[in-house]
């Protein structure tokens, strides 16, 4: 975990900061055991982070081109919830939230993700329902979907394999917001092929109750992630969970998104320079020498300079940077690959303009999206008042705390991190790295010190002349006798001799260690199938999973 340490520096509203706190490192560990979490801070600190929370945004003054960050927060916040609400209502029902004006938030891709991830759903919907505030779950879907299909373990337990099960056809990269279901047949039946091939390692997997929900979502919808989060927060509602979700789309298309992203645009240059002056500390800090880890830095091609946003739009899907070039007394916009748009905003000018220019370019299909730190840097700033991250946003959210200091002069708001790790319900032998390590130091020993396991009971060893007593008083004398450079080489020659004529004494022991060594790394293999914490949710047995939210969360249902 990232923390930050040194003086912040202020300056005016609506002034970028370039603050020099320096950024320290202190890890964050995936919890290895079955049925374990990560939880930080724990469940009953959690009224006091808020509290705090809340209290800072009292303290924001902040003008985003003419207009405070609290005006537009508080637009933002009535606008996520309406949003939120008509997104919902319209696949499920849900509880009116008898809110106090608590909003907490956590976020992810609509895809099938693991128990680990699915943990945060149900720790958001009990924190909001002991705290009072109305819990909202984001779909990240400016993402790219990477994947169309889910790995599956098949086969028997003592010889399991992983198989790619799809859910529909690959196609070319667009983002979760574009893409539709190309293969109906293919989707309709990946319910029943996957339960096919977990037949004979778990029953009653989910999938046989959830992948029902998405057939019929597919008739409701055409987009792949939607349907695929419409299911499983139908889901969800069935356990009695009762958050709010809204993609991460409709918050971009809001008119508060458009004015901040009016003002990153407007200050551009300070934005850049220090997004990568903070993500190149990360990697130091981390030791990373890819330039595209936590974030790749924000380019430049002569005046152009790329924007921590996203574009596309339905003619061209592909995502791509957002660039801008000053010119004139406004900007020009730039994908890269030919498409501009002229947006009239200057450093310190009032952004009305410039924030219906926008709405205009949204109308005609151009879609502007927030990139992974400014979507949670919105969210955390703005929208919520607790914001519940998995280690991998944790982290990278570290990166997040320092833009929010460094270019706005505000103490950033706490967030939680939780993150758990479920193995299926597979009984089947132990296996793990330190067991085989345990076996390789008992086969060395018996190479480098055979007169420690020398059996005389077994009858194959009577053709041996060497008498094995002998042969053990000869190296007890050798190693009584120091070292010197005299009789270094004859001591350590002497002492290999001894022990090569010791091995047949200690055979019957080497194959029955090496027999277990064969076993063993047949269990290893098992277990790296068999073990993994990144299944997806739907590959469980309902029970299992009602079990872990039970020892994990407070008063799960």
């Amino acid at each position: 975990m990232f923390v930050l340490s040194g003086p912040v520096m202020h300056e005016r509203p609506g002034r970028m900061a370039v603050c020099p706190r320096q950024l320290a490192y202190r890890p964050l560990r995936v919890p290895r055991e079955d049925g374990t979490a990560l939880i930080e801070p724990p469940f009953d600190e959690i009224a006091s982070l808020v509290e705090e929370n809340v209290r800072l945004r009292g303290t924001y003054a902040y003008d985003v081109q003419g207009r405070s960050l609290a005006e537009l927060a508080g637009q933002a916040r009535r606008e996520l919830l309406d949003e939120a609400r008509q997104w919902t209502t319209a696949y499920r029902d849900v509880e009116a939230a008898d809110a106090t004006g608590l909003i907490f938030l956590a976020g992810h891709q609509p895809q099938l993700f693991h128990p680990g991830v699915w943990l945060k759903n149900f720790a958001l919907g009990a924190l909001a329902r002991r705290h009072g505030a109305v819990a909202v779950n984001l779909l990240i879907d400016s993402d790219t979907i990477k994947e169309t299909s889910l790995s599956v373990p098949s086969g028997s337990v003592a010889q399991p394999h992983v198989e790619a099960v799809a859910f529909d056809r690959s196609m070319p990269k667009v983002p979760y917001e574009q893409r539709k279901v190309v293969d109906r047949e293919l989707f309709a039946e990946f319910g029943r092929r996957v339960a096919e091939r977990l037949s004979t390692l778990v029953p009653d997997p989910m999938i046989d109750v959830y992948w029902p929900l998405a057939r019929e979502q597919m008739r409701q919808t055409a987009k792949l992630g939607a349907c695929l989060a419409q299911s499983r927060h139908r889901l969800e509602g069935q356990w009695g969970l009762q958050t709010l979700e809204i993609p991460q789309s409709r918050v971009c298309d809001g008119e508060p998104f458009g004015w901040f992203a009016a003002h990153l645009l407007a200050r551009l240059p300070e934005v850049r320079e220090t997004y990568n002056q903070t993500v190149r500390e990360y990697r130091q800090v981390h030791r990373i020498r890819s330039a595209a880890h936590p974030v790749p830095d924000l380019s430049a091609d002569g005046e152009w300079l790329e924007s921590p946003l996203w574009v596309f739009s339905a003619e061209d899907p592909r995502r791509r940077p957002l660039f801008a070039r000053r010119r004139n007394d406004g900007l020009l916009l730039s994908n890269g690959h030919g498409w501009k748009s002229e947006l009239a905003l200057s450093g310190s000018r009032d952004a009305a303009a410039a924030v219906e220019q926008l709405a205009g370019l949204r109308r005609r299909g151009v879609k502007i999206r927030s990139r992974a730190l400014i979507t949670t840097l919105w969210a955390r700033l703005v929208l919520g008042d607790l914001f519940v991250h998995g280690i991998g946003g944790a982290k990278y959210d570290h990166v997040t705390d320092a833009l929010i200091e460094r270019l706005f002069g505000l103490k950033p708001p706490g967030f939680m991190i939780l993150s758990g790790t479920l193995h299926l319900p597979i009984e089947r032998p132990r296996a793990t790295a330190e067991h085989a390590q345990v076996i390789r130091q008992q086969l060395r020993q018996l190479v480098y010190h055979p007169e420690r396991y020398v059996d005389l009971s077994s009858a194959c060893y009577e053709r041996v002349t060497d008498d094995p007593n002998a042969l053990v008083a000869a190296k007890l004398r050798w190693t009584q006798t120091g070292q010197t450079p005299q009789n270094a080489r004859a001591r350590c020659r002497a002492i290999r001799q001894i022990n090569r004529a010791l091995q047949p004494w200690v055979a019957q022991r080497r194959e029955q260690l090496l027999r277990r060594q064969a076993q063993m790394a047949r269990a290893l293999q098992a277990e790296n199938v068999l073990g993994r914490r990144d299944y997806g949710f739907c590959l469980y047995p309902e029970r299992t999973f009602r079990e872990f939210l039970r020892r994990l969360l407070p008063n799960s249902r």
